[in-house]
This record gives C-alpha cells, structure tokens and sequence, in this order.
C-alpha cells in the first residue's frame, strides 16, 4: 500500500491504551498516525510515547483536521459516546475502545449516527480480529470436544488498595471491572456460544450476577452466568480487587479447551499463543500459534480495510454493530442485578445530550391545534415505557425534542412510576419551559379503577412528573360496575382544581359509555369528557391484545368520531408490527401477532399498504401511519420506539399525505 492511500490515524485520549494502540498502527500495513490530539498539549510524556507525532490542543481540532481520516477514541469510559459522535459528525470514522459507550443505548446511539453518516464505527476488542481466536472458532465448529456446554472465563487483577482518585475506582467515571474488564469474558462466551451454532455469536436468554460494590460505589468483584438458548452455560468474572487465574475454559461433551489470558493472544508485540485441549481418556494436545505481528495492528488493518472497502463495520468474528450492542446488553443485565449504576447516567450529572450539548427544541414534527387544548400538539406523541432508566430513556427524549416534538404519553402504571420519574428528570434536567410540553397523564387502571383512586394517583404522578398539571387526562380502564357520573365528577373536580388543563376522557371506553359521560357532564353542569386514547389502525384488533382493550377502528366508531370530532389518542396505530415484515403470512410462531390481527381483510389492507408504499418509494409501515394522521376527525398516534432508528423512520412518514380516495382504497 503506498503512502497516499494509507488510513490517517488520529487519537483522542493519549492514554496507557492509546500508545498500545498507537504501536498497532506502527506496525500494521493499512494506517498511518498522523496526530493526538489532548487537552494538555505541553504535557513532556506525549513526545516520549508518541514520537514525531503532530500534537493538536483540544480534541474539537482533532475533528476538523482535514489530515485525519479515522479517530481511535481513548478516553475514560464517559467519554467514549460523546466523542464517537462528535467525530461522526465531523465525518470521521471511528474506533472506540472498549467498552464502545456505558451501555447498549449509548452504543446504538453512536452506531445510528455513524449509519447515518455513512462511516465505519468499530468496538475495539483488540483479541476478536487475532488468528488465535479464528483458529479457536474453527476448534469450536469442529467439535473438536464434542458438543458445547460450559463456558468458564474471567479476567481479574489486583490493585491491592483502594485508590479512590484512580478512574477503576471512581464511580462518576464508570470505573469497577464489568464496565472495564468484563466485556472480555462475556464476548468471548457469546462468541463461542454463537460458534457451536454456527453463528458469528448467540445472545443469551437469562443473564443472573452478583458482586460486591466497594466503598467508592463501583464493583470490585463480580460474577454472572449467562444461560443460551441452546443448552450452553457461561459462567463469568472479574475484578480489580482480586487475582483471578484469566483462564478460558470451554468444557463440552467429549473434553475441554483452555486458554490462558485469552485477550493476549500470542502477545502484544508478537509471539506464540497456546490453545489447550484436554480430550475423554488422558489425551492432551497443545496447539500453539505463532503471530510476529502485534496484537492492536490486527484491529488497524481489520478497520482500515473496512474503510477502504466502504464498509461500516467489521466483519466477524470482529464485533459488528449488533455484537457490540448485545454484549453491552449483557453487561446493563449485569450491572443492575448488582444495583450498580453511575452517577452520569442520573439526571444531575446528565443534563446534556448524549454528543454534550444542550436540548434545543426543532421543527421539523408538524403540530396541530387539538379541541380542548390551548397550545398546540405534535402529530405524534411519543410513549417511553420500555426503557429502563434515566440515561437510556433521555435518549429518545432528546431526540423527539429536538426533532419539534412536543406531546408526551405517560401513565401511573408504567414501569411502576419509572416512566413518569424519567419523564420528571428529564424536562427539569433540559430546563424544558413547562409550557411548552403537552403532557398526557393516565390514572386508575384495573384492578384499581375507581373514582376516588384518580385524585391520589394523579397526585403521586405529578410528584413524579414535577409539575403541578397534565395537559389531558385519561383514566386507563373503565369500571362499568361504577355509575359513570361518579368518574366524571372525580374527572371534573380535577379538572376545575387546575391538576387537569386539557381535554380527559377515557383510554378503553366504549361509545356507550362515553355518551353516557358526556350526557351526564351536560345535564349536571360538569366538564364533559372530551377526548378518547383507543386503539386505532388500518389493521383492525380482532381480539383484545390485553383485557379490557377497545378498537375503535371498525366503520361504527369511525362514523362516531367524526360526528364528535373527538380527539382520539390512538394506541398502537401502527398496528403492533403488524406491517412489517416479520408479520409475513408465514411467520405464525407470533401468537398475539397472529391472534389480535390475522384476517383475510387485514391481509388485503396490507397487501395494499405495500403496493402503495412501492408507489412512493416508502415502507408499509409509513403508510399504516399516514392512514391514521388522514382521518377526517383528530387522531393523534401513539408511538413507542425502542431505538432512535425506530423515532426517525416513524417521523420520517409525517410528511406522506394521503388523499381521501387513496385512505378509501387502503380500506378496501
């Protein structure tokens, strides 16, 4: 390769990995080091370990240097998501040292702006790409100790004290050993796991762990066992307050495999590397692997060829996107049985995007003036129920933020208050003007669905929301046991106390009944109900996916909410995946897939979402969403990404407009 089309190396965080790295790069044949970049310029150490290497100031010159092709980010752990992005979208490619971000949100937080970018962004987990774990997969694939079952690794050292101003030991830089040390033996065993089937890795289906969590808050000493759905069983480890014997040992039906300091290899400058099988009967064979090059160049070459090759991952067994990701799920599943989390993952010391900056609102979610409502409202409201804690539901807050959305779906039972405590921090955290968010509460859900329950729980979800109102207000489920004029007049009297501002009504109500509430709020001087959260789809719910659930999708109610012009607050509108492709004719083994929509007459409407969707270069799934947003009467979607590439496509469909021939067609 000649000089002029050698990938130009930078490094971010001239650290004791940086130079392990910085000799990879010296000794591969697809990169060249072109400049550090640190905060402290001055520092005499850099021209020692990094020698004739350009020295920037700042890590924000790194990023505009037109010299610089790829970034190897170095940084303490905190600072590995931020400056994945920075550079992203600076337009650079990137390998960041493991662990790629603090958990898999971050992770796919960096790799959804790297594929938008269209550049590669690896984990460096330098062992993956060395010979000697290619030569110990083809071991695993032959069989060569029969059948897999017990994986046992670890990786664990000493620091013989306590060192609190150390970053291993310091919690508000995610210091402890699973965070550091651990994705070791927990990629290893997902990569073995994945072998025995034939698969660049396999996931676990449980994750169970234990540790000790030392004086400084962050984990000493930790084990997990991660249970595959074939049968395999991994047990892992490790630590910074305990010598561990850092053996690798893959225990199946006919022996077992072991391997010494495995991440090692055959050395990081070079040597040989010893693969041990210890067969049925006494038999023994050593098999060793002599590697000259050095240990981080195979990591160099692997990326830069990537590059080369316009590819934006590595290929196995280097850790692609979904790899990184599900090994980070791992470790979340570990550092929360051990109640371990860090202090920048809260609110108080998370009150910026994940890239650092500061939330600014956008414009590109349209938003539209709603009955009952004083200001205006997103076309979509965005549910955030699924996600676990603080740090990994602001992510999908910010991005809505920041893309113009406005309205936010919450509820007294999701997630036991969590999601209301998130949704609290949040808007605090980002110093969001109350004002300008339209907030959806809901209450008294069964088996507590009573009148005198919805003060005392509007209550607590305002304590949790920090605010002192919603904007509208639901009650979850309806109790047709309760004379319906007693949940209005507890409705009302919130309503009138300034805790309800907005439009209330009910999610799960019948038509009947909501006649039966509005007749009830006119006759005795009430606040009437005025808005319904109901499902509505194009495909229409055959069967309630949870007890109590209401459609109202068929032509009854759609002729009901167009004389009312109620607002509707429509609950899963995209029909649940439904139109997607994993809801194929053939993929029965979903049950509620098949049980709440499967019908020749929802098969016609997707048949023709698809046909539509080809006719303007979108997805089906973009129509199903553009079919609600169409109706004549107000229907405002409920969705609930799980990831930001799953927020952007849904807001990528705001802009389809649908005619009214083209909404009748679709109904068939």
């Amino acid at each position: 390769m000649t000089e002029a089309t050698l990938i130009r190396w930078g490094i971010i965080g001239p650290g004791t990995i940086a130079r392990s790295f910085a000799g990879g790069v010296a000794h591969s044949t697809t990169g060249k080091l072109v400049a550090i970049a640190s905060r402290n310029p001055d520092k005499p150490e850099l021209a020692e370990h990094f020698p004739g290497i350009r020295v920037v100031k700042g890590y924000d010159a790194l990023l505009t240097d037109p010299e610089v092709d790829a970034i190897y980010i170095a940084t303490p752990h905190t600072g590995h998501a931020e400056w994945a992005i920075k550079a992203i979208r600076a337009g650079k490619h990137v390998l960041v040292e493991k662990p790629i971000a603090l958990s898999a949100y971050d992770a796919d937080a960096i790799f959804h702006e790297a594929k938008k970018a269209g550049v590669f962004a690896g984990e460096a987990f330098m062992y993956r790409l060395h010979p000697q774990t290619i030569k110990l997969v083809e071991l695993i694939r032959s069989r060569v100790v029969g059948d897999l079952r017990i994986i046992r690794s670890s990786f664990g050292f000493n620091m013989g004290s306590v060192k609190p101003e150390h970053r291993l030991f310091a919690n508000e830089t995610a210091g402890g050993g699973i965070l550091d040390v651990g994705g070791y033996p927990v990629s290893m065993s997902r990569l073995i796991a994945g072998s025995a089937e034939g698969k660049p890795f396999l996931e676990p289906e449980s994750v169970t762990g234990a540790g000790y969590l030392g004086q400084t808050g962050v984990d000493e000493w930790a084990s997990a066992t991660l249970k595959f759905a074939n049968g395999v069983v991994a047990e892992v480890s490790c630590s910074i307050m305990a010598d561990q014997d850092n053996t690798l040992r893959v225990i199946g039906s006919k022996g077992r495999i072991e391997v010494k300091d495995f991440w090692y290899a055959s050395g990081q400058q070079g040597g040989t590397g010893t693969i041990e099988i210890f067969k049925s009967g006494g038999v023994h064979e050593t098999i060793e692997v002599q590697e000259d090059r050095w240990l981080y160049s195979f990591e160099v070459d692997a990326a830069g060829n990537a590059i080369r090759e316009k590819r934006q991952e590595f290929a196995a067994p280097g850790m692609s996107w979904a790899d990184s990701i599900g090994n980070l799920r791992v470790l979340d599943q570990w550092r929360a049985a051990i109640g371990l989390e860090y202090s920048v993952e809260k609110a108080a010391k998370r009150s910026k995007t994940i890239s650092g900056s500061t939330a600014k609102p956008g414009n590109s979610v349209p938003k539209r003036a709603i009955p009952g409502l004083t200001k205006p409202a997103s076309s979509v409201a965005l549910g955030f129920e699924f996600f676990p804690n603080f740090a990994a539901g602001s992510l999908t807050l910010d991005a809505y933020y920041e893309a113009g959305g406005n309205l936010f779906d919450t509820a007294y039972i999701y997630s036991g208050g969590k999601t209301e405590e998130i949704f609290g921090d949040w808007h605090t955290s980002r110093n969001v003007p109350r004002e300008d968010i339209v907030l959806i509460g809901k209450g008294a859900h069964s088996p507590l669905c009573y009148p005198d329950v919805i003060g005392r729980q509007l209550s607590r979800s305002l304590d949790r929301l920090k605010t002192d109102y919603v904007d509208v207000y639901f009650m979850h489920r309806d109790n047709t046991d309760i004379p319906v004029g007693e949940f209005v007049d507890a409705m009302d009297a919130e309503f009138k106390a300034g805790r309800i501002r907005g439009p209330f009504g009910g999610s799960n109500w019948t038509r009947e009944r909501m006649d039966e509430a509005i007749a009830y709020a006119q006759k005795n001087g009430k606040a009437a109900p005025g808005a319904l959260s109901n499902n509505f789809s194009l495909a229409e719910m055959l069967d309630p996916i949870w007890a109590g659930c209401v459609a109202a999708s068929d032509d009854q109610w759609k002729a009901w909410l167009n004389q009312k012009q109620m607002p509707n607050f429509a609950w899963s509108s995209q029909g649940r995946g439904f139109f997607t492709d994993r809801a194929g004719r053939d993929k029965r083994d979903d049950e509620e897939l098949v049980r709440v929509w499967y019908s020749d007459r929802n098969f016609v409407r997707r048949d023709r979402a698809i046909e539509l969707a080809e006719k303007l270069g979108r997805n089906p799934i973009h129509i199903a969403l553009a079919y609600v947003l169409a109706q004549p009467f107000p229907v405002i979607p409920l969705i609930g990404p799980r990831t930001l590439g799953e927020l952007e496509d849904s807001l990528s469909a705001l802009d389809i407009k649908l005619t009214p021939e083209q909404v009748k067609w679709l109904e068939g």
